[in-house]
């Protein structure tokens, strides 16, 4: 005798993302909603930071939902892809849970398949209400994005205001910063942070342009912040820093005259062991840092740090996917380390 076995499977229906709240945006006069940079600046900022701006790195949707199922649909800006560095970290999701005892938990990812991409991210879930946070793609930006729950599901406003939104923490950086080369969003270190904090935290990294625009730094003082962290010297080189890195923490601490301020050193990349090129450019742009930072202390600066970058990605050599950018070990082992300097000043 056989029997047939019915499975129902509940229809999904797709809800817009701009009705939920959207965290790591240092402004809201933005020309879209996954932008980082004011539009203001588009014509004003060079055409590569611009460009990078547009890249949706640290944004997280906050919602919650007693679905059985959550999906997404996306649609990408410019369908990114590099050879070192997953499709699901440059232009995927990444979705969290909130657990009972107030931490975040993670669920699984969405894994782009192009420009238009739709994917289950997890089923199969018994029917209860959770919060959840969904990461946005690391290099790449958004034209939409909407979320998938069970027809006869709820999905709502987030009840429980994790991570926390009063007074960020704003990171400025390079590639790295931005999340190059993390295997999915939230383990781009600022998110990994973000979520160990439950505080939001505000990701202005553009690959290979920290620069030290002058520009941006005016939009990072706009921000009520609880710490301001300063990682620029990946990019920025000897002469930039000698010309622009005290006018670019001027501008912020005129508005933030007691807010602290982070300073980070180039990292000891893995591949200066062999590359004396390298080495040399480290060293020199760390002793360039340290002399800058050394001269503000003497003239009086207060509540300024300057973290030492030799133990941020360990001493193995196994923290790099090619000896600059960092893997998801990487990623773990910085914010193992910045982690705490941050929670002992942050307000």
């Amino acid at each position: 005798m056989f029997f047939s076995v019915c499975h129902t499977y509940a229809q999904l229906v797709y809800h817009d993302a701009s009705k939920f709240p959207l965290l790591g945006k240092a402004t809201e006069a933005t020309g879209a909603r996954y932008e980082r940079l004011p539009d203001s600046l588009k014509n004003i900022s060079r055409a590569p930071l611009w460009n990078l701006s547009r890249n949706s790195a640290g944004m997280a949707i906050r919602f919650r939902s007693n679905s059985t199922t959550i999906a997404a649909k996306w649609e990408t800006l410019i369908n990114f892809h590099m050879n070192h560095m997953t499709d699901t970290g440059a232009k995927g999701l990444d979705l969290y849970c909130l657990q009972k005892n107030g931490e975040w938990r993670f669920v699984n990812s969405g894994r782009p398949g192009g420009k238009t991409n739709q994917a289950t991210i997890i089923a199969n879930m018994r029917p209860e209400e959770r919060e959840y946070m969904l990461y946005l793609p690391l290099y790449d930006g958004l034209v939409s994005l909407s979320i998938g729950v069970d027809s006869l599901a709820t999905i709502d406003q987030p009840l429980i205001d994790y991570p926390i939104r009063k007074k960020p923490v704003v990171f400025y950086g390079t590639s790295i910063l931005q999340g190059g080369c993390a295997s999915r969003p939230g383990m781009a270190h600022t998110n990994i942070i973000s979520r160990r904090l439950n505080r939001e935290c505000i990701n202005l990294g553009f690959s290979g342009n920290a620069l030290l625009d002058l520009e941006v730094a005016k939009v990072i003082a706009e921000v009520d912040a609880s710490v301001f962290v300063l990682d620029f010297v990946p990019n920025a080189s000897v002469e930039q820093m000698k010309e622009r890195m005290e006018t670019f923490y001027r501008i912020i601490r005129s508005k933030h005259p007691a807010t602290p301020v982070v300073f980070i050193e180039d990292p000891i990349f893995t591949h200066s062991r062999f590359d004396k090129r390298v080495a040399r450019e480290v060293k020199a742009k760390n002793e360039t840092i340290a002399a800058i930072f050394q001269s503000m202390k003497k003239t009086g600066e207060k509540n300024i740090y300057l973290l030492s970058s030799k133990d941020i990605i360990g001493h193995d050599g196994e923290a790099t996917v090619d000896g600059i950018h960092f893997t998801d070990l990487g990623f773990m082992r910085y914010a193992e380390v910045l982690y705490p300097l941050i929670k002992k000043h942050i307000r």
